[in-house]
C-alpha cells in the first residue's frame, strides 16, 4: 500500500515539474510557442500612428502590448523586425471561404438542406445561422492566410434568404476554433426564382416576397410574446423557424445585407432600408461613384466588390460594346476614392474572385483611380471591423484585441512586397514563398488602358 501511494506521490511530483517546466518555456502542447515579440519593426496599428523601431507582445492569442519601448517577458519567443513592418490581419468582407461548393448549390429551396417550414412554404429560405455548416478544411482558406487575410465574413449563397454571416478566423481544425461572432449578418438577395412557374419570378416579386417575410417575423415576434405571457385560454402560435430568425434579427438589430451594385439599386436599397426600418449595409456598390454624397447623407456603410466589371471572355471581339458598359467599367474602380472623399464608410470584399493575388490586383487598380493607401488598408481592416460589429476585437493592433497580425518586408501595397509571418488567434505560420508557375497556353491579359481607350475611342466618335 504504501508503495502504491510512494508512486502515486512520484508521479504528482513528475508531472507538476512539467507543468513548470512548459509554463518557463512558454509552449503550446504541439511544441509552438504560447508568446511571441516582434521587436523593433515598423508598426501600422491602424487606430493610430505608426511606431517606428516598436514591439508588438503576444500572448495566449492575444495582443498583450504595443509601444516604442515595451517590456518583453522572459517566456516570449522573440522575432527580430528589423526592416519590417507589422499591420493588422486583413479581412475579407464577404466571401464563401469555409463554405464548400456542394454547400452552396442552389436548389428551388435555396442552399442544400430542407427549406424554411411554416404556414407555407418559403421559398430559397434558410436564414438561420450558416456557422454550423463551416468546413475547417476548405483548401482556399490557406491561400487567402497566405495573402495576408486573417479573417472573413463568411457567408453562403444561394437562395433569397440564403442564410446568416459569421465572422471567422483563418486558422483552425474545427469549425469551433474559427467562429469569432455568429452570426454576423443576414444577407439578403433579390433573386428571382430559376423556373417561370415558380414564385417569385420577378425582381417586383422577391422584393414584395422580402417585405411579406419581414412582416410575418414582426407579426410572430408579437404574438409569441403574448402568448408566453398569458398562455391561458389563447391558441399557440404556430411555429415557423423563418419568422423566429428574421423577427430575433429585427429585434437586436443585426447587420442585413441588401444587395445593391448599379446607381438605381444603390437609390433602392437606401429606400427599402428606410422603409423597412432595417440596421442595414450595401453589398455591391461599384457605382457608388455616382450615388457618393447620398449614401453619405444616410450614413450607409457600403461592402464593395472588387470584382471589377469586365468584358465577358467568350464575347465577341468584333461586337460594338455599349458607352453605358465602357463608362462603368472604367469609372468602377473609382467609387472607393468617391467614398473616402464623401465620407461614406466601406470595406472590400472579394465576391467569388478565385484567387488571393488578383484581390490585391484589383485594390491597386482602385488606388490607380485615386484611393489613398491609408483608405485601402482601413478598408481591409479597422472599417471593415466596424461594418461587422467586431471592432472590438479586430481590425486594429491594440491590447487585448485579438492577436491577428501579418509582418511584411515592405508597405502593404507595394508592388515587390512579400509576407513573411501571418498570426491568427496569436498562432504563427511562416510563409515561404513559393517559385512561380508557368502556364503553358495562357493568353496574356488586356493591359489596364484598354477599356479606357476604347471608352475615349467610342466617346470620340459619339461628338
Amino acid at each position: 500500500m504504501r508503495t502504491g501511494r510512494r508512486w502515486i506521490f512520484v508521479f504528482l511530483c513528475v508531472a507538476c515539474a512539467w507543468a513548470l517546466v512548459h509554463a518557463a518555456t512558454g509552449r503550446a502542447e504541439g511544441g509552438e510557442p504560447r508568446y511571441f515579440a516582434i521587436k523593433g519593426a515598423r508598426i501600422v496599428p491602424v487606430s493610430g500612428p505608426a511606431i517606428e523601431n516598436g514591439t508588438v507582445v503576444v500572448a495566449n492569442g492575444l495582443i498583450q502590448a504595443v509601444g516604442a519601448d515595451v517590456p518583453i517577458p522572459p517566456e516570449a519567443w522573440v522575432i527580430d523586425g528589423k526592416g519590417l513592418v507589422v499591420y493588422p490581419g486583413l479581412i475579407d468582407a464577404g466571401t464563401d471561404l469555409g463554405f464548400p461548393a456542394d454547400a452552396n448549390k442552389s436548389a428551388p429551396g435555396g442552399r442544400n438542406g430542407p427549406p424554411a417550414m411554416g404556414p407555407e412554404d418559403r421559398p430559397a429560405t434558410m436564414p438561420w445561422r450558416a456557422a454550423e455548416d463551416l468546413k475547417a478544411d476548405d483548401k482556399r482558406i490557406e491561400s487567402w492566410r497566405e495573402a495576408g487575410f486573417t479573417s472573413a465574413l463568411a457567408t453562403p449563397k444561394g437562395g433569397i434568404f440564403p442564410g446568416q454571416g459569421t465572422v471567422i478566423d483563418l486558422a483552425g481544425e474545427r469549425a469551433g476554433e474559427m467562429v469569432v461572432k455568429s452570426p454576423a449578418t443576414l444577407a439578403v438577395a433579390f433573386q428571382t426564382m430559376p423556373n417561370f412557374f415558380e414564385y417569385p419570378d420577378s425582381l417586383m416579386g422577391v422584393i414584395a416576397y422580402v417585405r411579406q417575410v419581414l412582416l410575418d417575423a414582426e407579426w410572430y415576434a408579437q404574438a409569441q410574446q403574448i402568448y408566453e405571457h398569458h398562455p391561458r385560454g389563447l391558441e399557440r402560435p404556430a411555429y415557423d423557424r423563418t419568422e423566429r430568425v428574421v423577427a430575433r434579427v429585427l429585434r437586436d438589430q443585426e447587420i442585413v445585407l441588401l444587395p445593391a451594385n448599379m446607381e438605381n439599386q444603390i437609390r433602392r436599397g437606401l429606400r427599402l432600408a428606410q422603409e423597412w426600418n432595417l440596421h442595414a449595409a450595401l453589398y455591391g456598390g461599384q457605382q457608388g461613384y455616382a450615388v457618393a454624397d447620398a449614401l453619405a447623407a444616410k450614413k450607409m456603410p457600403v461592402l464593395v466588390s472588387l470584382k471589377w466589371p469586365e468584358k465577358e471572355k467568350d464575347a465577341d471581339p468584333d461586337a460594338e460594346q455599349p458607352l453605358r458598359e465602357l463608362r462603368f467599367r472604367d469609372r468602377a474602380p473609382g467609387t472607393p476614392a468617391a467614398f473616402a472623399k464623401a465620407g461614406v464608410k466601406f470595406a472590400f470584399y472579394s465576391d467569388g474572385i478565385a484567387e488571393p493575388k488578383d484581390i490585391m490586383k484589383n485594390v491597386k487598380k482602385a488606388m490607380d483611380a485615386g484611393l489613398a493607401a491609408d483608405a485601402a488598408l482601413r478598408a481591409f481592416t479597422l472599417d471593415a471591423a466596424e461594418i461587422l460589429g467586431v471592432s472590438d476585437r479586430l481590425g486594429s493592433i491594440e491590447p487585448g484585441k485579438i492577436a491577428n497580425l501579418i509582418v511584411l518586408d515592405g508597405e502593404l501595397f507595394g508592388e515587390k512586397t512579400k509576407v513573411k509571418d501571418v498570426f491568427v488567434d496569436g498562432q504563427r505560420f511562416e510563409i515561404h514563398e513559393a517559385p512561380p508557375e508557368e502556364k503553358p497556353g495562357e493568353k496574356p491579359k488586356d493591359k489596364p488602358g484598354d477599356t479606357k481607350a476604347l471608352l475615349s475611342a467610342v466617346e470620340g466618335g459619339a461628338r
